[in-house]
């Protein structure tokens, strides 16, 4: 089960991310996401890990995902304070964080 809550920054929106993104959770967070983007249209995502214990190839697709509709936003992604394990994946997904 993951969740997210949403808080902005200094030029955008942050998604703080918990729980495990799996197959099922991914869809769900796609769509709470999108929403908020749609009604916020901010510069900037940033997505935050530290809340997120687990996740499997399907957050890499939401990863990327979200960043190819920053990209139609001309806007950016950001991904930040993922634990180590999720490192790894990011890492061979080559998927930069800050």
């Amino acid at each position: 089960m993951s969740n997210v809550r949403f808080g902005d920054s200094s030029d955008g929106l942050v998604a703080y991310l918990s729980g495990e993104i799996d197959h099922h959770s991914a869809q769900q967070l796609r769509m709470e996401i999108d929403a908020q983007l749609q009604n916020t249209l901010p510069r900037t995502l940033t997505l935050d890990f530290a809340g997120v214990s687990f996740m499997d190839s399907s957050g890499i697709g939401l990863i990327l995902g979200r960043a190819r509709r920053m990209s139609a936003l001309d806007g950016r992604l950001g991904v930040q304070h993922p634990l180590r394990q999720i490192q790894k994946m990011l890492d061979l997904a080559r998927v930069s964080y800050i």
